[in-house]
């Protein structure tokens, strides 16, 4: 009988934990997850899109748009400790260039998001 009546238990537990899904959960405030590979290619894409506009001429309010994308996007970038302190430093440069940009320098947001870039290429290897 207590042979029986572990076995219920250990069934009823294992049934109630398959019925609940962790990863329902797993972005909570809203944002869309994706993988880190995905998170900084959606980045870069943004960077490429800000550069483009600028080297095109347009005015600031539509590059900085861009620019507020690509830091949206790599918060999701998340491997590890590493891959974290570099995508900071990245992210840095998107600052900068938001910055510069808004006091007119066009050449330095160009630089900046240069570095932006190659920061945010390099994760790639790290992760």
């Amino acid at each position: 009988m207590k042979l029986l009546k572990s076995a219920v238990v250990a069934v009823t537990l294992a049934l109630s934990l398959g019925s609940f899904s962790t990863t329902a959960v797993a972005c909570e405030d809203g944002r869309t997850c994706f993988g880190p590979v995905e998170a900084i290619n959606i980045t870069l894409g943004h960077i490429a899109e800000a550069m483009k506009s600028l080297n095109d001429g347009e005015n600031g309010p539509t590059v900085e748009k861009y620019i507020k994308e690509a830091q949206k996007a790599n918060k999701e970038i998340n491997a590890n400790d590493v891959v974290d302190r570099n995508r900071q430093r990245a992210n840095s440069h998107l600052k900068k260039a938001k910055s510069v940009l808004r006091k007119g320098d066009r050449i330095g947001a160009t630089a900046h998001l240069e570095a932006a870039e190659k920061g945010f290429a390099a994760l790639k290897g790290m992760i």
